[in-house]
């Protein structure tokens, strides 16, 4: 049986998101799924203290996740949401950015090249930011944490503004680097293409009556 990543247990978030019994599973790709409202990026935000649930358990490596300290455990656990947030300046500078404000030596011009290929980032890293369509921020977003080399990324929706080709492109570069930096990968998705191919294990969450 395969260790617990996260565990919860009769998690409460404001009175109307009950999440009863809950596993996600290490060292498998999990992908969380249920209708539109019933509490997927809520718990995802649950997952690495950016929110606090109202009452339940909420384990983490076994351990409450409260007992963590939640600057370093949104290091370990970083949460890519569908809310992106970008610095007014260059593709290469939110890198050196995101890097600093963590205390880490910035990436090389290499290094940065190489993720945001990764993550199908099709624009000169001149480019500002600001200048960039929705899909393509997104991408940018979700390369800087990747870069980073959490223990555990939580997506949410990382495909929605990508068409299948490219959804299907981005997912393997993910997976396959996840898999060789032992990152943990937990994934809300509507994308059903996207979830067949790559679910190693499902979690549907139901909203409660």
């Amino acid at each position: 049986m395969n260790k617990l990543l996260f565990q919860a247990s009769n998690l409460v978030y404001k009175s109307n998101l009950i999440y009863k019994n809950i596993k996600i599973e290490q060292g498998k790709v999990n992908f969380i799924v249920g209708e539109s409202g019933c509490g997927k990026s809520t718990f995802l935000k649950l997952l690495n203290q950016s929110i606090n649930p109202t009452s339940g358990e909420l384990l983490y490596k076994g351990k409450p996740i409260n007992s963590y300290d939640p600057i370093n455990l949104r290091r370990e656990v970083s949460l890519v949401s569908q809310e992106v947030f970008l610095f007014d300046e260059s593709i290469t500078d939110n890198f050196k950015t995101f890097y600093e404000l963590r205390q880490k030596t910035p990436p090389t011009k290499e290094y940065i090249a190489y993720i945001t290929n990764l993550c199908c980032v099709n624009v000169p890293l001149d480019q500002i930011a600001s200048t960039l369509s929705g899909g393509e921020r997104q991408r940018v977003y979700i390369s800087i944490f990747l870069s980073l080399c959490p223990s555990v990324i939580l997506l949410d929706e990382p495909t929605s503004a990508l068409d299948e080709k490219n959804s299907h492109k981005i997912m393997i570069n993910i997976k396959n680097f996840c898999m060789t930096k032992n990152i943990d990968l937990v994934i809300v998705s509507h994308n059903k293409a996207i979830l067949d191919e790559f679910c190693e294990h499902k979690i549907e969450i139901v909203k409660e009556a």
